[in-house]
């Protein structure tokens, strides 16, 4: 007596065979939902405004991030030698602008010089600030106690062309510990560190004595 198993057996695996072909086409889909992305942007908060304002123009140039921390995807350094890059936390534009963007906008409402030419406009200012961040991660070396570290320094030029060399440079170091969990308490402490790091520059450079050109 003949028996169907055989046939049932090849027609599901000839099944399987034509559906996988399709899913290649398009015919049939086994896809998952793509993993969701948390996305912010850190700011620093309003600094609080200078005693004395520089009667002249400041253009922020750029600001740079050293490689490890340069992408959009939160870091996080786990011991002295490991650090971790989340997929699935990020910035909403690379911190490059979003912290030349940031610096801007701080300086502006400290009212550190009389006007603020933001990154990204055409080239002009009695004076040129450049800024280059060493560190800017999440530190979770310490369970009990992480924080938010960020390391930059700042440097100011005139703006003419032909002394375009740093006369002034600092470098600042702030840590903000992490209050809460989770992402959302991540990004509220890095905002923090570079608020701090803002309010810092503002009082420092309100504070030189800077003759226009």
């Amino acid at each position: 007596m003949m028996t169907a198993r055989p046939f049932c057996s090849f027609t599901a695996a000839a099944a399987l065979a034509v559906c996988s072909l399709a899913a290649l086409t398009g015919g049939c889909s086994f896809s998952r939902p793509a993993p969701v992305k948390q996305v912010y942007l850190v700011e620093a908060p309003t600094p609080p405004v200078a005693a004395k304002s520089q009667p002249s123009t400041l253009h922020v140039r750029a600001v740079g991030v050293a490689a490890p921390f340069r992408g959009r995807s939160f870091v996080y350094r786990e011991t002295d030698l490991r650090y971790t890059s989340d997929f699935y936390t990020e910035f909403l534009v690379a911190p490059t602008a979003m912290l030349a963007d940031g610096t801007a906008r701080a300086l502006e409402r400290a009212r550190v010089f009389a006007r603020i030419v933001p990154p990204g406009s055409p080239p002009e200012g009695d004076f040129l600030l450049d800024g280059f961040f060493d560190a800017f991660y999440v530190d979770l070396r310490d369970t009990g106690k992480p924080a938010a570290e960020a390391v930059a320094t700042y440097f100011l030029s005139r703006g003419d062309p032909a002394a375009a060399v740093p006369f002034w440079s600092k470098q600042y170091r702030q840590r903000a510990p992490v209050t809460g969990s989770g992402t959302d308490a991540y990004a509220a402490a890095l905002s923090a560190a570079f608020g701090a790091i803002a309010t810092e520059l503002a009082a420092d450079l309100a504070a030189v004595n800077l003759q226009k050109p």
